[in-house]
């Protein structure tokens, strides 16, 4: 059985998605959600859903009873009053469902940036959680992607409003990303997958080298109009957390990442991109998901 964690998430409703269409004899699944009710009715019909929030270790003991297999992600939290006390709130339960006659296999989210990432604020947290479930009994994927596309999603209102799009990242500096589709169907691949061992970094690196305004170039032909890269700083980039609703802590750990990105460039030219994982392009990626959205 494969256990299934934020299967409304971006990311886990795509891993959920892939899992139950794929081809052949599927493990049983098993969803962990806050809100049932957010299933689609047709994936409520093919799946067990256990209510609650996986950092509830009575919740995270009863949807893993039987299960071999889970596939992580600690959801991000904007109103969390401590980063790293989030990531640890959600991987401490793991160490009495791992091993032994539990799960044996955990495929998680993590990020690029091991060994060099200093700190980076939910990078660095999310690579602390990673070093810990590889400590523990168990087999273990770490899914390491660079900046996500889905990201410009917050800003389709600027895009569509403005003809701009905002970050804290040098001008000048290659900004390797990734689509959340291929960390979903990497995942999907692996928790399908029973023979693998060990722990391991799995790199998600698009094909693309752009840099911002690069970005904005390829915006600019998918969707027919002038679109232009405004660098913000992080201090700035905080306050509109803040503004919108998100912790001082989580909007500063949200500050930190992105200076330390900015300071370390891991994210940048020296990522090698990795296309048997993360194959989509960014221009795909814009014709086929921004576009909709910023012209809906």
């Amino acid at each position: 059985m494969i256990v299934v964690t934020t299967p409304t998430g971006q990311i886990g409703a795509q891993v959920l998605t892939g899992l139950l269409d794929a081809p052949g004899a599927v493990p049983p699944v098993r969803v962990i959600a806050r809100d049932p009710a957010r299933l689609p009715a047709n994936i409520r019909e093919r799946v067990e859903v256990v209510a609650g929030s996986h950092a509830d270790p009575v919740v995270l003991k009863e949807a893993c009873a039987g299960a071999d297999r889970m596939f992580w992600l600690a959801p991000p939290t904007p109103g969390a009053d401590s980063v790293d006390g989030h990531f640890r709130a959600f991987t401490e339960p793991l160490r009495d469902v791992v091993g032994g006659d539990g799960i044996r296999r955990i495929v998680a989210v993590s990020t690029l940036g091991r060994g060099v990432a200093e700190n980076a604020g939910q990078i660095s947290a999310s690579l602390a959680m990673d070093e810990a479930i590889a400590a523990m009994d168990v087999h273990y994927r770490a899914l390491c992607p660079p900046f996500l596309m889905e990201n410009l999603l917050h800003q389709v209102e600027a895009i569509r409003r403005t003809g701009m799009f905002f970050m804290a990242t040098t001008e000048d500096r290659v900004l390797r990303t990734c689509a959340t589709r291929d960390i979903a169907a990497t995942a999907a691949r692996l928790l399908l997958d029973g023979s693998w061992t060990g722990s391991a970094d799995v790199p998600l690196v698009g094909p693309d080298d752009l840099t911002p305004p690069a970005m904005a170039d390829v915006l600019s032909e998918v969707l027919g109009r002038p679109i232009r890269f405004q660098r913000t700083s992080s201090a700035d980039y905080k306050a509109t957390l803040i503004g919108h609703g998100a912790s001082e802590a989580w909007a500063q750990g949200l500050a930190d990442m992105v200076d330390s990105l900015d300071a370390q460039g891991y994210y940048g030219a020296d990522a090698a991109s990795t296309p048997e994982t993360a194959p989509t392009t960014f221009r795909r990626w814009c014709e086929e998901v921004l576009r909709p959205a910023v012209v809906a």
